[in-house]
C-alpha cells in the first residue's frame, strides 16, 4: 500500500523525546524496517489494548527471539499505512533507551528530572506511544537512597491514563520483576508471544529473505529457508523461532559471500555500477525499474544452498547434520565394526547401541525422548564404560563429550541438589546443577552414570522425567533438552550369576544357560529398581565374562596402543602366542575382575621391562622387540630392523 504519513516531529516541543527516543514510525516511513509477516493476532489485540479508555497499556510477553520488537515495528508500519483504527492513525511509536537516561546523572535527583521531562511532553503530546523494551528493567532503574526508581516515578501517569507505553519482557523476567510490584503490573495488559511453528517461521522468514539477499549480494534457494527453519528446531533446542532461522541464513549468507569472493579475487566488483543505475532510474517510470532489477539479478552468481546452512549449523552445535549421504550411510551401517576396533566382544551390546544411533540419525526416533537411554549390567572390567567412551568419540569425535558421573557420589538424600541444582535460599543457588549446566552447554553428548545402583531413590525420580519427556527441570525452573544426548548407566548387578554361568556343571546347553542367566539377572534388576525406571528405559544390556580368546584381543590392542608409541622412538614390539598364553594364565585367578588385572600384568611385566631397557640405553633405535615367553617368565629379544633411506633423512 501507498505509504502517506508525512507528519513531522516538532523539535521544539519534544527535546527530552528527541534525545532519549527512537521514532520508530519516522523509520517505518523511510522504509528503514524489516517487514513484518504473520502475526496478525498478536498485533489486533496490541491494539484493542490500545484502544482502551483506561488501562490502555499493553505489554509483550514472549521468550528472546520470538518477534517481540518486530510485533511493535510492525505496529508502525500499520501506522504509517494507515492500516489502523482512527483512534491511532495520528500516533507515534517511540522506542525509549532507558540506559542513556540513567548514562551520566551524576548528583541525586538527575535521573528523576530527566524521566520527568519525558512523562511532561508525552503527556502534553498525547499523539505519542512510548515503548520500552525490557521493561522489567524499570524496577530499581535509577534508585538511591531515599530516591525513586523509575517504575514507581511512571506509576501515577500510567494509572491516570496521562500516557500511554508498550512494554516487552521474557516471562522470567516479568515474574521476578512486574509481577512482585502488584501495583505496577496491574497498568499492564499482557500480550503472550508464543513462538511461531515451522511452518509460520518459514512463512516470515519468507518475507523478510529479500533484505539479506540485498545485504550480501546473493540469492537464497528454497530448500537452503526450509533447512534453515528445520535443521535449527531440530539441532538448537536453546533458542527461538523464527530468531535462530535468521541467524542461520545470515551466517550462512556470509560465508558463501566469503567463499565466493575468494574464490574470484580478480572479479570486478558491480555494486557501483547497479547503484548508479539505480539513481538515475529513481525517477523514471517502473518498467525501467523492472529492467534494472533483471539486470541486477544477472550479475548475483552466488546462491546459498541447503550444504551452506549444514555446515553452519554443524559449526555452531559440533554436530553433523548433513543429509545422511552414501558415505555416512556407509559409516552408519558398519557402525558395529567401528565400535569393535576398540571394544572386545559384547556384540550384543554393541548391536543395540548401534541401532538407537541410526534410527537418531536417520530421524526416526521419538523426537520427545533422549537418543536412547540403556542399563549396561555385568561384572567388572568387561567394557562397559569403554563402550560409552567410544561411542562418545565415534558420534562426537572426542571423549570430552562423555559426561561421566560416579554415582557413589549421590548416596545421600541432599546429592540430588548436585543434578539440578540447590533450591532457592541455599547456597549455589546460583550457579546451577552439574548435570543441567554441562546439558546445557553440550546437549550432543553420551551421559554416563557408572554404578547406578548406588545412588539415592530420588536421584531415579529425576531420571524418570528425563527419559520419559526428554527433558530436565533445574531448580531455577529452567529447562535443559536433553532430546539429543544418548544416556548410559552401568551397574554390577546379577554380576554372580553371569561368573557362576560359566562354571562347568551350571547348565549342559549354552541356550539353555543363557537364558537362566538372563532370567536370574532380571529378577535381581526387578528387585533393585522401581518399575517405572525400568519401563522408561530402551533396552537393559547384559556383558558376558570375557574368554580367552577376548583376553588375546585385548592383548592385541593393548600391544597396538604401546605400538603407536614405540613407533615414534622408531621400535617395534611383537608378541609370540605363547607369551599371550602366559599373560592370561597369570591372571587367570583374577578372571572375576576382567581384563583389568590382564592390563596392569601388561604394564608389570611388558611396559616397566622396556621403560627400564630404553633408560639404560640397551634399545637401539630402528630396533624389533620380540616377546616370547619360557619357563622363567617373559624372554625379550631385540634385533635390528633394516633402515630405510626415508628412515635415515627423517
Amino acid at each position: 500500500s501507498t505509504r502517506i504519513f508525512t507528519k513531522t516531529k516538532d523539535d521544539n516541543k519534544t527535546p527530552g523525546l528527541n534525545e532519549f527516543t527512537r521514532d520508530l514510525t519516522g523509520e517505518a516511513a523511510d522504509g528503514k524496517l524489516d517487514p513484518l509477516v504473520g502475526r496478525d493476532t498478536e498485533i489486533e489485540r496490541l491494539i484493542e489494548i490500545l484502544c482502551r479508555r483506561t488501562k490502555n497499556n499493553p505489554v509483550l510477553i514472549g521468550e528472546a527471539g520470538v518477534g517481540k520488537t518486530a510485533i511493535i515495528e510492525g505496529l508502525a508500519q500499520r501506522i504509517v499505512d494507515r492500516s489502523v483504527p482512527s483512534f491511532l492513525e495520528n500516533k507515534r511509536v517511540l522506542s525509549l533507551d532507558l540506559s542513556s537516561i540513567v548514562a551520566g546523572t551524576k548528583y541525586r535527583g538527575q535521573f528523576e528530572e530527566r524521566l520527568k521531562k519525558i512523562i511532561t511532553e508525552l503527556r502534553e503530546n498525547s499523539e505519542n506511544i512510548v515503548f520500552i523494551d525490557e521493561i522489567h528493567t524499570l524496577v530499581g532503574a535509577g534508585s538511591a537512597e531515599g530516591t525513586l526508581d523509575a517504575a514507581n516515578i511512571l506509576k501515577p501517569a500510567l494509572s491516570r491514563g496521562e500516557i500511554q507505553c508498550i512494554g516487552a519482557t521474557t516471562p522470567s523476567e516479568y515474574r521476578k520483576s512486574v509481577e512482585k510490584d502488584r501495583a505496577l503490573e496491574r497498568r499492564f495488559q499482557a500480550v503472550k508471544v508464543l513462538p511461531p511453528n515451522e511452518e509460520d517461521a518459514l512463512t516470515i522468514i519468507k518475507g523478510v529473505v529479500e533484505r539479506y539477499e540485498a545485504f550480501h549480494q546473493l540469492r537464497y534457494s528454497a530448500e537452503a529457508l526450509e533447512a534453515a527453519v528445520v535443521q535449527s528446531n531440530r539441532y538448537i533446542p536453546e533458542r527461538f523461532l523464527p530468531d535462530k532461522a535468521i541467524d542461520v541464513l545470515d551466517e550462512a549468507g556470509a560465508r558463501a559471500k566469503l567463499r565466493y569472493q575468494q574464490e574470484h579475487p580478480a572479479e570486478p566488483s558491480w555494486k557501483e555500477t547497479v547503484e548508479n543505475w539505480k539513481r538515475a532510474a529513481a525517477n523514471e517510470d517502473q518498467l525501467l525499474s523492472l529492467e534494472l532489477r533483471s539486470i541486477e539479478d544477472s550479475f548475483i552468481s552466488v546462491e546459498v544452498t541447503k550444504d551452506d546452512v549444514d555446515e553452519v549449523i554443524a559449526r555452531w552445535t559440533g554436530v553433523p547434520v548433513s543429509t545422511v549421504k552414501l558415505e555416512e550411510g556407509e559409516k552408519l551401517l558398519n557402525i558395529e565394526d567401528e565400535l569393535h576396533q576398540r571394544v572386545v566382544s559384547q556384540r550384543r551390546a554393541i548391536s543395540a547401541l548401534a541401532r538407537a544411533v541410526r534410527r537418531s540419525r536417520a530421524g526416526l526416533k521419538n523426537p520427545n525422548k533422549p537418543v536412547g537411554s540403556f542399563l549396561f549390567l555385568g561384572p567388572t572390567g568387561v567394557g562397559k564404560t569403554e563402550v560409552a567412551r567410544t561411542l562418545a568419540e565415534y558420534l562426537f569425535g572426542s571423549e570430552r563429550v562423555l559426561i561421566r558421573f560416579d554415582m557413589s557420589e549421590f548416596m545421600e538424600k541432599h546429592a540430588v541438589a548436585k543434578f539440578i541444582g540447590s533450591p532457592p535460599g541455599y547456597i549455589g543457588h546460583d550457579e546451577g546443577g552439574q548435570l543441567t549446566e554441562r546439558l546445557r552447554r553440550s546437549p550432543y553428548s553420551v551421559v554416563l552414570f557408572d554404578e547406578i545402583e548406588k545412588a539415592h531413590p530420588d536421584v531415579f525420580n529425576i531420571l524418570l522425567q528425563v527419559f520419559e519427556d526428554g527433558i530436565l527441570t533445574d531448580a531455577q525452573g529452567n529447562t535443559v533438552d536433553c532430546k539429543n544426548a544418548i544416556f548410559i548407566m552401568t551397574s554390577n548387578i546379577g554380576a554372580r550369576f553371569i561368573q557362576k554361568r560359566g562354571n562347568v556343571g551350571f547348565q549342559t546347553g549354552a541356550d539353555t544357560s543363557r537364558e537362566k542367566m538372563e532370567e536370574q539377572v532380571l529378577s535381581q534388576v526387578k528387585q533393585t529398581f522401581a518399575p517405572e525406571f525400568i519401563n522408561r528405559l530402551d533396552e537393559i544390556i547384559i556383558f558376558e565374562e570375557l574368554t580367552n580368546e577376548d583376553l588375546t584381543a585385548i592383548i592385541e590392542l593393548q600391544l597396538a596402543s604401546l605400538n603407536k608409541i614405540l613407533k615414534k622412538q622408531s621400535r617395534e614390539l611383537k608378541m609370540s602366542p605363547e607369551a599371550a598364553a602366559w599373560l592370561i594364565e597369570k591372571t587367570c585367578a583374577d578372571r572375576s575382575y576382567g581384563a583389568r588385572p590382564l592390563k596392569r600384568a601388561i604394564q608389570k611385566y611388558i611396559e616397566d621391562e622396556i621403560s627400564e631397557a630404553l633408560i639404560r640405553g640397551e634399545l637401539a633405535e630402528f630396533s624389533t622387540i620380540t616377546i616370547n615367553a619360557s619357563p622363567a617368565g617373559l624372554s625379550f629379544d631385540a634385533q635390528p630392523q633394516p633402515v630405510t633411506d626415508e628412515q635415515v633423512a627423517r
